[in-house]
């Protein structure tokens, strides 16, 4: 593909009457449904691509790319980006927005379906996006647990989100037990409403996830995360109960397994790190059934 830096990238609206005019144009109304809340403010969208560290040549892949700020900023920073739309009258807008742009390639569809065997770069990729509300959780595992994960992730979600991603013991999750997993998160910055079409009720982060290689075998991911979620399956139940109970495991020799682990097993699942629960599925052998 050719350097975007090379080409000359289209005119994109510069104010918020001008992007709610192409909103209009477009005959999109934003669904709460989707978490479609579009960005019009340039500053911010600036501070991401440089919290992305992203450089000439780099391989990007936006999921949401909606109006096309985000991609346009990634695109003059000389990224070349796969951008991945579900709604097709934003594909339809990007398409031909971007069509004199050769480092830029669209693919319709949902983010949390597509084949990324065939959507992703073959080279090493950085994610970086806006992610619709109601799916990014769900996004971000999809990508962190792919084939072909990205180095980077630096994507935008409601700061409620960004902040279970990263909790530490003793307020981990499920979630923040599969994102650390996977990747080391770090807080980039915060985000007001008003910078977006429609503002949302909420305040938004962006968040930065590096990949880490995890120290489990892919083979061995399935009962590391049956074990988790067996631990965090009935809560304000201890360790020992819960973990018998999701596994089908009789007490005593549960509590067995906990000990050989230097694990008290009146400790509760959110006060674990993941590395106790590495521990857990290397030495789960004769103990899980």
């Amino acid at each position: 593909m050719t350097d975007s830096s090379t080409q000359k990238l289209p005119e994109i609206p510069s104010t918020i009457r001008a992007w709610k005019g192409l909103i209009d144009d477009i005959g999109v109304r934003p669904s709460k449904g989707k978490g479609q809340n579009f960005l019009f403010e340039r500053g911010v969208v600036q501070r991401i691509v440089r919290s992305a560290k992203i450089a000439p040549g780099d391989q990007v892949v936006e999921i949401g790319p909606g109006l096309g700020i985000l991609t346009w900023e990634l695109l003059n920073a000389g990224a070349s980006i796969t951008a991945i739309e579900l709604d097709w009258r934003l594909a339809k807008h990007l398409e031909s927005l971007f069509a004199d742009i050769s480092s830029f390639r669209l693919v319709e569809g949902d983010a949390l379906s597509v084949d990324l065997a065939d959507a992703l770069p073959k080279a090493p990729y950085k994610v970086v996006a806006n992610l619709p509300y109601s799916v990014a959780a769900a996004v971000i595992q999809r990508f962190l647990e792919a084939e072909h994960p990205p180095e980077t992730m630096t994507v935008m979600v409601q700061k409620e989100v960004a902040l279970r991603l990263m909790a530490p013991p003793p307020d981990m999750s499920i979630l923040s037990v599969a994102t650390q997993f996977f990747s080391k998160p770090t807080m980039a910055f915060t985000v007001p409403p008003g910078v977006f079409i429609p503002p949302p009720r909420v305040e938004s982060a962006v968040i930065s996830l590096s990949s880490v290689p995890p120290e489990l075998d892919r083979e061995q991911w399935p009962l590391f995360f049956r074990i988790v979620h067996a631990g965090f399956g009935q809560k304000r139940k201890n360790l020992a109960n819960s973990l018998s109970h999701g596994l089908a495991i009789e007490k005593p020799a549960t509590e067995s397994w906990l000990r050989e682990n230097v694990i008290d097993p009146m400790r509760r699942a959110e006060t674990l790190t993941v590395a106790e629960w590495i521990a857990l599925t290397k030495s789960a052998d004769g103990f899980v059934p």
